[in-house]
C-alpha cells in the first residue's frame, strides 16, 4: 500500500505576509508545494490530501490542485476553529487555529494508509521524502510505530533572522524529546547558537536533528490525537493562544510507552520563506535546481 502525503495548508503566514502556499517561486510559476508533491511522487507517494481553510478553497482548487490532476489522487479536508469533538463549543473569542494536531485530525476521514505530514510552505528536498516513503512502506505489526525525519539543523538556517526548531534528543534512534529553541540564529562566527532557559547562549552541532515537520504516522495516531484533544481542550480550551501542536502528542505517548519514533536522517537541505528577505535567495535556489537537472522544466 502506497503511503499518503498530508500537507498542513491553513496556515497564514504572517512574518511572511500573505499566503506563502500559493506563492510562486519556481520559475515557471511553482510553489514549493509543487516541489515537494513531485518530490512525493517520484519516491512512491500514492495519494495527497490537503487540509486548508474554506475560505481560499476557489483560489486553491484554481492554483494548486488543478496542476495535478491525472497525475496523482488529491483530497481537500478543512481545518476550522469550530471543528471541535462533541460536548465542546469553540470559545466566541477564538480566532486562532487550533494547531497542527488538530489540522492533522482533520484527515482522519479519508486516511486509511501510513501517512507522513508536512508543511505546504518548507521545502524538504527529494531524499527527505525517499527516506521516509522507505520507512512507511515497511510492514508494522503494532500501533504508535511512527517516524519522523531529522534534519541537520546545519541544513535549515535562515541568513535573514532567527529560526524555531524543535532541536530533537535520540537513543537508539528513536526519538526520547523534542524541545522548541525559538531564537537559533548565527552568530558572529557563523555557529549556530539559542538562549537557554536560563538566558546563556548554547551552542547546537550543524549536524543535531531537529523536527521540521515531517512526520510518519499510521492511521491509528487519529485514535491517540482524538483522545489527546479531549485533553487538551479540558484543559486549555479557554485559552485564546493556546494550540494543539504534533509534538505535544508525540510527547505524551512516547512518556507513556504507547509510540515510538524512529528518528531518519537525511542529507537534503532545507527552505522557505520564513522572512520576506528570503524570497529572493529561494528564487534562486530553485531557479538552480532547474537547471542543474534535479527537476525537469515543468513538474506537471
Amino acid at each position: 500500500m502506497k503511503p499518503t502525503l498530508f500537507v498542513l495548508a491553513a496556515g497564514m503566514g504572517s512574518r511572511y505576509g500573505g499566503l506563502k502556499q500559493l506563492d510562486s517561486l519556481g520559475p515557471n510559476g511553482e510553489t514549493i508545494m509543487d516541489y515537494s508533491i513531485y518530490d512525493a511522487v517520484k519516491s512512491g507517494f500514492g495519494k495527497i490530501v490537503f487540509v486548508i481553510r474554506k475560505d481560499f478553497e476557489q483560489d486553491f482548487r484554481e492554483k494548486i490542485i488543478s496542476k495535478y490532476e491525472g497525475h496523482v489522487p488529491v483530497e481537500v479536508v478543512f481545518q476550522s476553529t469550530d471543528a471541535l469533538p462533541e460536548g465542546f463549543t469553540c470559545p466566541a473569542d477564538r480566532t486562532k487555529p487550533w494547531g497542527t494536531n488538530h489540522a492533522v485530525l482533520m484527515g482522519k476521514g479519508v486516511i486509511n494508509e501510513p501517512f507522513a505530514v508536512i508543511n505546504a510552505d518548507d521545502f524538504y528536498g527529494r531524499d527527505a521524502f525517499e527516506v521516509i516513503a522507505k520507512e512507511l512502506s515497511r510492514p508494522r505489526d503494532r500501533k504508535g510505530d511512527y517516524c519522523m525525519v531529522g534534519f541537520r539543523v546545519g541544513n535549515t538556517m535562515s541568513e535573514n533572522g532567527s529560526v524555531a526548531r524543535g532541536v530533537c534528543n535520540t537513543e537508539n534512534g528513536l526519538l526520547t524529546t523534542v524541545t522548541e529553541r525559538t531564537d537559533i540564529a548565527y552568530d558572529d562566527n557563523h555557529d549556530i547558537t539559542f538562549h537557554d532557559e536560563k538566558g546563556e547562549v548554547c551552542k547546537l552541532d550543524p549536524k543535531t536533528p531537529v523536527s521540521m515537520n515531517l512526520w510518519g504516522f499510521t492511521p491509528d495516531y487519529f485514535e491517540y490525537s482524538d483522545r489527546e484533544f479531549v485533553n487538551f481542550l479540558k484543559k486549555d480550551i479557554d485559552t485564546p493562544k493556546a494550540e494543539f501542536f504534533i509534538p505535544i502528542v508525540i510527547d505524551t505517548l512516547i512518556n507513556s510507552g504507547e509510540a515510538t519514533v524512529k528518528v531518519l536522517d537525511t542529507d537534503s537541505k532545507w527552505f522557505g520563506v520564513t522572512y520576506a528577505g528570503d524570497r529572493p535567495g529561494v528564487v534562486a535556489k530553485f531557479a538552480e535546481l532547474h537547471k542543474d537537472g534535479t527537476y525537469p522544466e515543468k513538474l506537471f
